[in-house]
């Protein structure tokens, strides 16, 4: 097995592989054109992505810039999905996002670790666990997303969290490592910030 392979079996390999480097270079490549690109540009953007993603549905921004260890070729994003500054996708396996999902400026989703034993951390070994971020999910700034994590539907993530475990549908989590805080529940139809009431409009 190469180590192109072994990069989504989450056994360990080696991310120096020439091969690999050099396709490496060409999705990174295309990434530094996209974080080049002008705020006026958002149908260039939209385009670039497109060719940069394993998948992005439409309705998709993404604010520059993005860093990704492999450019987003291994991202899948659904429709209307949301990045602020500073996205940081350690793309080395799939990360998979669904539709409606935000995320606050500066949060890190890693699928990329390295083995505690240094003999093999030496050797320069690295293994990929893939990362699954439900629908409608708000990921707060600085938060960070742990590989082989996933994320039920409809949850905040608050600011600064270091996510460690799974989290279920529909609750708020925060802390490091994060905790669950509490559900999402009737309080939250009433009111969208502390005592901030939502207005009937909306």
């Amino acid at each position: 097995m190469t180590n192109q392979e072994k990069m989504h079996t989450e056994d360990l390999y080696l991310p120096n592989d020439e091969e690999l480097m050099r396709k490496q270079m060409q999705h990174l490549d295309r990434l530094y054109d996209f974080n080049q690109t002008r705020p006026s540009e958002l149908d260039k953007r939209e385009t670039m992505l497109k060719a940069m993603f394993a998948e992005i549905g439409e309705g998709c921004y993404i604010e520059p810039p993005l860093h990704a260890n492999f450019g987003g070729h291994h991202v899948h994003f659904g429709k209307n999905v949301y990045a602020n500054y500073n996205l940081t996708l350690v793309d080395d396996t799939h990360i998979y996002v669904g539709d409606y999902t935000m995320f606050g400026p500066n949060v890190v989703v890693a699928t990329g670790g390295h083995p505690i034993l240094p003999e093999l951390r030496k050797k320069a070994y690295q293994y990929n666990i893939p990362v699954h971020i439900g629908k409608n999910c708000w990921i707060g700034a600085g938060a960070i997303i742990l590989p082989g994590i996933t994320i039920g539907e409809n949850v905040v993530v608050g600011a600064g969290s270091v996510v460690t475990k799974d989290l279920p549908d529909n609750v708020v989590a925060v802390g490091n490592p994060c905790r669950i805080l509490r559900e999402i529940n009737k309080h939250d139809e009433d009111y969208y910030f502390k005592n901030k009431k939502i207005s009937k409009e909306k």
